[in-house]
């Protein structure tokens, strides 16, 4: 095994994509140089400035931490050549022209290190024409790279060999996209536009084909084309909205010039409705206007018979939503080919085509159907690939459906289906099997990749059909009721996975960890709390259950809560203090309660998409997990015998402004995340790392910390925070329940009405939080909020 350790990237082109990948190797800690043409005017790496002062305005946001933007370098093409010898990956990311890169190339390559990556993050253009001209030792170590826009967000990333390309260089630069970056990588043919591209934009074109067949409206097609089939909610017109019609219209250019002998050539046009938009300067959101114009409040849509902008909103009719609510594959597209409602046979005719152009193509453009599939769901959002959804539908049923229409000329071309689709396995079981996906080069199955990389990937990303194993039952199960399992894979960790709709924390759940925690103190070297959807975008967990305290509280009142709110800060302190490491793997929403169990814990792995909080404000509450009595203790820890309160105020905003982090980044400068706290860039890596981490920590001789009195504020504390919250409220920026939740919030972390320097318990400052939340249940604005956020999910100002 040979490390491939990048000590440094450098990113040629600071336009929107070239700026966002540099962006995203500094939230991987990888040092990173930024180049582009000298500016003509001002500071000579004017533009590579401007680009990246660009960064930390983009939403969504391509820095993990804003602060971190200076942390790129900034180089020309005149002055900083030599810079590139340090580098060991280079990714060319200039405008699409084929004459531009290679100038640049003519310009970049005498400066290349002898072993480094050269990479092109082109999106369609031919990685063997590129590399024309190179000599044979740089063309062995050219390839494409290319990253889906916004980068730090999207998974897919297709890596492209040229004829001349090392394996082991695509093996190197595979295991650095996946750990490092955290992509997922699908290996691509050098064909144009390659795979996501190539199938996302003929499907597109397709759907614009088939709603002017059946007279469908771009907000009808979009509504049926987004949630609806587990895809972007974008749809298809608003998606080409959002990407600009003319880099659309450009992909499919590409597609135009370069695919003459494709039997669906005569659909690679730009249709006319797009091109009258592109004309006439309206190229989606970024001008304005497209297939959808805002005016004033409203979203127009375009009218394709006219050219007008008319009202939108229009949906799917109540029969097709029903037919796609169908939970059956077979029962589903069974009821779509046959309904004579436009809307079904539309949706028919866009699957049938999509089936039609990747079994036709499924040869040239990948290597076998596993990376098509993948290439939909992690490039264009899609829940499942469409040779997923074939196969779940009932493979030789609609290989016969699509043989069926292209015999009787509905089709978009008469090129007959491939003849695999119909003999041996495949015919009897689909592309997806135990042994791999079809291969239709090879006319072979293809198991998946090897890479020692994926070894770190308990339960990698996998399609429906392969052989799989379901983490919802992998490993010895322990334990399980309806809110946890306990489990391990004879590794010495135990796991504990929540089971509760986002993962929300009542009762069971409680008992569950208390149950953990005393099975892994009896055999195990610790105790990681993971969810089987951390990589799927689940939440580690959205906090505590109010739904089900409901009934108590209606019998009961606010004191019959009090029992519960004890039991949570009872375990979560249990887990502060336990004798084993309980390691929190947090992805996705980590709320409230959700919040105060991963500070609790004795170390938290986090995904770089992580978002967490304490939001108990909204709901008119404040934290009484055990969440504020953190903040006072670990302003008293920093502050190492200097003035408490300065440490103090970014956890008593952070819980009265209910901040959430936009990723684990941020998290740890708003001190939910300590600096030794792990950060992980491939959610498909959390549970390896979760569980790496606690044995360590186990086989380093953890104990438990020692319980410490802490040093508060008080009152002197108290009253600073409560002379700003008044000011707030006087001047009409809070109201008067938010000024009460702030106070009552500043009141916990200050360690209430005593001495400044008093030292109290951390039982003092969970009792507080236990009173101050018992008394706000009992308060009706509060229980205005909680009723509105139960009944819309939204915050209500109050």
């Amino acid at each position: 095994m040979s490390n491939f350790i990048v000590k440094k990237v450098a990113v040629l082109g600071a336009g929107v994509m070239g700026a966002q990948i540099a962006a995203h190797c500094v939230n991987a800690k990888v040092p990173v140089v930024l180049f582009d043409l000298p500016a003509k005017e001002g500071p000579k790496n004017g533009i590579v400035l401007r680009a990246i002062e660009n960064l930390k305005k983009l939403s969504p946001a391509p820095l993990g931490n804003k602060d971190d933007a200076s942390l790129i370098e900034v180089a020309n093409y005149e002055d900083n050549l030599d810079v590139l010898a340090g580098c060991d990956l280079i990714i060319e990311a200039i405008a699409e022209r084929m004459d531009w890169k290679h100038d640049l190339y003519k310009k970049v390559a005498p400066h290349i290190a002898p072993n480094a990556i050269f990479a092109s993050n082109t999106s369609g253009l031919s990685i063997n024409k590129l590399a024309e001209g190179f000599d044979d030792e740089l063309k062995a170590r050219f390839c494409g790279v290319h990253f889906f826009n916004p980068p730090r967000y999207m998974h897919l990333v297709e890596l492209i060999p040229t004829t001349g390309t090392r394996p082991e260089i695509l093996d190197q630069l595979e295991t650095f996209l996946t750990s490092t970056l955290g992509k997922g990588v699908v290996r691509a043919k050098d064909t144009p536009n390659f795979i996501a591209n190539r199938v996302g934009i003929f499907g597109m074109l397709a759907t614009i084909h088939e709603a002017e067949k059946f007279g469908l409206s771009v907000d009808v097609v979009d509504d049926l084309t987004g949630a609806k089939l587990g895809r972007a909610k974008s749809g298809t017109f608003r998606t080409a909205d959002v990407v600009g019609l003319d880099t659309m219209g450009h992909v499919i250019k590409t597609m135009q010039d370069t695919l003459q002998d494709d039997p669906f050539f005569s659909l690679y046009k730009t249709p006319d409705v797009l091109a009258k938009l592109i004309e006439k300067g309206a190229l989606g959101q970024k001008t304005g206007g497209g297939f959808y114009k805002k005016v004033g409040k409203e979203i127009q849509r375009l009218d394709f018979a006219t050219g007008e902008y008319v009202a939108g909103g229009a949906k799917a009719a109540d029969i097709v939503a029903r037919i796609l609510k169908e939970k059956d594959p077979v029962k589903k597209f069974k009821a779509m080919r046959e309904s004579t409602n436009p809307q079904a046979q539309f949706l028919w005719a866009i699957f049938r085509d999509a089936f039609h152009y990747i079994a036709v193509h499924l040869d040239t453009i990948a290597d076998n159907a596993r990376d098509i599939d993948f290439a939909m769901r992690w490039g264009f959002g899609w829940s499942v690939g469409p040779f997923e959804t074939w196969q779940a539908a009932g493979w030789s049923q609609i290989a016969q459906w699509v043989k069926e229409d292209i015999d009787s000329g509905k089709a978009l071309t008469n090129a007959p289906l491939p003849a695999w689709v119909f003999e041996g396995q495949v015919a009897e079981k689909g592309v997806h099997t135990a042994e791999g996906s079809y291969s239709a080069s090879k006319n072979a199955y293809v198991p998946a990749s090897d890479l020692p990389v994926y070894q770190r990937q308990q339960f990698r990303a996998k399609v429906a059909g392969s052989a799989t194993t379901d983490p919802k039952t992998a490993g010895t199960t322990v334990f399980e009721d309806e809110s946890v399992r306990l489990w391990h894979a004879d590794d010495e960790v135990l796991v504990i996975s929540l089971k509760t709709k986002m993962h929300v924390i009542g009762e069971g759940v409680v008992k569950g960890l208390q149950r953990g925690m005393a099975e892994a103190e009896k055999g195990y070297k610790g105790l990681v709390i993971w969810n089987t959807d951390a990589a799927e975008g689940g939440a580690f967990s959205a906090g505590a259950d109010l739904q089900s305290a409901m009934p108590a509280f209606m019998m009961g009142g606010a004191k019959a809560m009090d029992p519960m709110v004890r039991d949570l800060q009872n375990v979560f302190m249990q887990m502060k203090y336990s004798n084993i490491p309980v390691v929190a793997a947090v992805a996705g929403l980590a709320l409230g309660g959700g919040c105060e169990m991963m500070l609790h814990a004795s170390k938290r792995v986090a995904s770089i998409e992580s978002y967490i909080g304490l939001v108990e404000v909204g709901v008119g509450l404040v934290p009484a997990g055990g969440g504020l009595k953190e903040a006072a203790v670990r302003a008293f820890l920093e502050a190492k015998g200097n003035d408490i309160l300065q440490f103090l105020k970014t956890g008593f905003t952070n819980a009265a402004t209910a901040q959430v982090s936009k990723s684990a980044l941020e998290a740890k400068s708003m001190g939910y995340l300590k600096e030794d706290d792990v950060i992980v860039f491939n959610p498909y890596e959390l549970l390896h790392v979760a569980k790496t981490t606690a044995r360590a920590m186990f086989d380093a001789g953890y104990r438990a910390p020692m319980r410490r009195p802490i040093t508060v504020t008080g009152r002197y504390g108290w009253a600073t925070i409560r002379g700003q919250l008044v000011n707030m409220r006087d001047g009409g920026f809070i109201s008067a329940h938010d000024y009460k939740l702030g106070d009552m919030i500043a009141e916990i972390v200050s360690g209430g009405d005593v001495d400044q320097g008093s030292v109290v318990s951390e039982q003092w400052l969970l009792d507080m939080e236990r009173k101050a939340f018992i008394e706000l249940l009992g308060n009706p604005k509060t229980q205005e909020r909680i009723m509105g956020m139960m009944q819309t999910g939204k915050p209500v100002r109050n």
